[in-house]
Formats: C-alpha cells, structure tokens, sequence
C-alpha cells in the first residue's frame, strides 16, 4: 500500500451512524476524512471538487435519491474513485462494481475492519489502474529565481535518458507557460486547451504534444495569459489520468501560488519535489508551505526537498536549511551558472549538453531515486 493518506468522502443521513464512522477513522493516521455529507443530491459534483480515493454510501440513503441510485450515479459520472456501500444484514447487497458498489460492509462492523476494507479497496482499485505504477512528481518552489523549471526540465530528460522511462513533461504554470519560453517554443504551438473537454482519447493527447529535440513529450501551457481560467481542476484530474496510462513518468512544472489549479497537480502527484536554495526569503516561504501541506493533510512521505545550489550558501550558516525543515534535503544539486545559462539560451538540457559535469551526475542520482522508489518490488530496471 503506497504511504498516501486514503481520502475519504462519507454519504450518510444517520447522525449517529456518521458520528460512528468520523470517530472510527480519526483515530487512523492511514485515512482522511473530506467530509460527511447527508443529502445525496449534488454528491457527483462536490466529489469533483473534494477528489477523494473512497466513497462511503449508506445503501438505505433517504431523501430524493437513494443510497444505490447514488452508487450509480457517481459510477456513470466517471469519478476515478472506489466506492464502498454500508448496509444491514436484513436489507443485503451485492457487489457489482459497473452499478457503483465496488465493495460491501454490513453494520455493525469495527475501525480495524473498516480501514482494513478501505486500504483492499484502493488497492484493488489501483491494481486495476494501468497508470498506477506510473510516477508523478511536482516540481514546486514557494518562491522564484530558484531554477525549478530548469531542475523540471532536466529531470524529465534524465528520467528518460538515464532512466529508460517514457517521460511526459507538462507545465502546470498556465497562467506564464515557463517553458515555452525555455524551449523556445512558437507561440502557435498546441496547448493543454487544444484537449477536448468532455473525454479525452489518447489520439488526441498525441496531436496537441510538442516533442522536444532531446525525445520528451511536453503539454504545454496555454500562449496567453488570460486562457489560463479556462482550464479547470477536473480538466487537470482528466489530463493526469490519461498520461499516466500513457507514460511511465510524468514531470510537473508547477507555480509558486497555491490556487485550486495548483492543488489539482499535487494532490495527484506522488512526490512533491520542494526546491530550496541558500536564501533567507525561499527558506521563510519553504517552512510556511511545509505548514500548509500538513494542514492539506499530505503525508511527510509526499514531499521530497531539492536543495539547489547546494555549494553556494551565500553566507548562510549550512545548517539552516536543515534546520528550517527538519531533516537533510533529500536531493542537492551543486550550482554551474555558467552551464545552465548557457544551456537555457540555447533551449537544450544541461543533462545533454554536459553529460559528464557535476550537476548532471546530481540531476542523474535524483532520477534514479525517484523512479527506484516507485518500481515494484522484483521489477527489474
């Protein structure tokens, strides 16, 4: 079982029933409990929003829609999660996953068997997921000037070259689209806006990609400003799901604001790379983000930091960066100004250009972690 919380969204019209169940999975670090709703009506589209892996349904739901009907609705309406209905034993139900009951509990049922279904039922669920094996890591700094879209950029490369993982790098900067400038891309080039918005093939996502000179397929961010509010968080969710049953990596270059489209990105990521630098702002914004995810409720798993320029302290003691977040940096690169501008100008990755250099030997180390940690045991590389 991955080390990601279960994010659960509760149906139930029974206030001692839902109290029952909010006491039962508060105690469990494993779960976290979106919200507990009563009303099956708009279920469908607070889910959107809330995202969660699990769906709880009281199988004897009042109100205008049942607790069954509801099952099938949420099921027809292409929610990418797994719903489990509770009952009585003298009103029974059946499993059957393509009407929405992709599990079964019978009250009265104990904590130790309610998280022990929920954790079966996301496996199970990811099991069936052809994208489940894939990775998918945000690349995040809470401020700029940092490098994060060049360390975004290099990494996609590496995990690609270095790694031999079919790799995907999008950018999740829409409002600016950071690498078109990089890339040097034309400014008619396709965008995550030319994707259909009701489903989305894999035909289509091969016709709006940009394949970089280096072998990477990049989606890029919308050419202008103001096209950036058309792109919604469930478009996010859909674009994520589909790539990782296309790809085995999956790079997100993400923005220093945490607006709803940017938690769209990290709530699918499995790692969140956080990049730090020898600067007594980006530390002060590091800690305050390091605060909001914990209050998110992202695992301490989730986050990975990237301390970059990691030789240039800049006149700060090395020890404070350790000690603004609690542990050493996961990952450092060392810093090659003169490398890495040269490189941007010319719209390459460093990782190609110099393959012998320092930094590339770091950039090689992250990728090789990264993509080790999430290859299934007795997969070979």
């Amino acid at each position: 079982m991955p080390t990601d919380q279960i994010r659960l969204l509760v149906v139930e019209d029974v206030p001692q029933v839902a109290q029952y169940l909010r006491g039962l999975v508060s105690s469990s670090p494993r779960v976290k409990l979106l919200d507990i709703l009563r009303d099956g009506r708009g279920v469908a589209e607070q889910a959107v929003q809330l995202r969660p892996d699990v769906v709880i349904v009281d199988a004897l739901l009042q109100g205008r829609v049942g607790g069954l009907d509801l099952a099938a609705q949420l099921r027809q309406s292409g929610l990418p999660a797994s719903i489990v209905v509770i009952t009585v034993p003298q009103r029974p139900v059946s499993v059957a996953p393509d009407h929405g009951v992709d599990a079964v509990l019978s009250m009265p049922f104990t904590g130790y068997e309610l998280i022990t279904l929920l954790q079966k039922t996301v496996e199970a669920q990811r099991s069936r997921d052809p994208g489940a094996s894939s990775l998918l890591v945000g690349v995040f700094a809470p401020k700029g000037g940092v490098g994060k879209t060049t360390l975004a950029f290099n990494l996609a490369v590496a995990v690609q070259q270095h790694q031999g993982a079919r790799t995907v790098l999008v950018d999740g900067s829409l409002q600016f689209g950071d690498l078109r400038a990089l890339l040097k891309v034309p400014a008619d080039a396709p965008s995550i806006l030319d994707l259909p918005i009701d489903r989305i093939q894999e035909t289509d996502l091969a016709e709006v990609l940009w394949r970089d000179p280096s072998g990477i397929d990049i989606l890029l961010a919308p050419p202008r400003i103001e096209m950036a509010d058309m792109v919604t968080p469930r478009d996010v969710e859909k674009v994520l799901s589909l790539v990782r049953r296309v790809y085995a990596a999956t790079i997100v270059d993400l923005p220093t604001s945490l607006s709803d489209l940017t938690l769209s990105f990290l709530d699918a990521a499995d790692v969140i790379l956080d990049i730090v630098t020898y600067d007594s702002t980006t530390i002060r914004n590091t800690i305050s983000v390091a605060e909001t995810f914990r209050a998110i409720g992202y695992p301490a798993s989730k986050l990975q930091y990237v301390l970059n320029r990691s030789d240039s302290a800049g006149g700060l003691d090395p020890g404070v960066v350790e000690a603004a977040i609690g542990r050493r940096p996961d990952h450092s690169v060392v810093s090659d100004g003169r490398l890495v501008v040269e490189a941007n100008n010319q719209g390459v990755p460093f990782v190609l250009a110099a393959p012998d250099a320092a930094i590339t030997a770091d950039l090689y180390r992250m990728a090789e972690a990264l993509v080790r940690a999430r290859r299934p045991v007795g997969v070979p590389a």
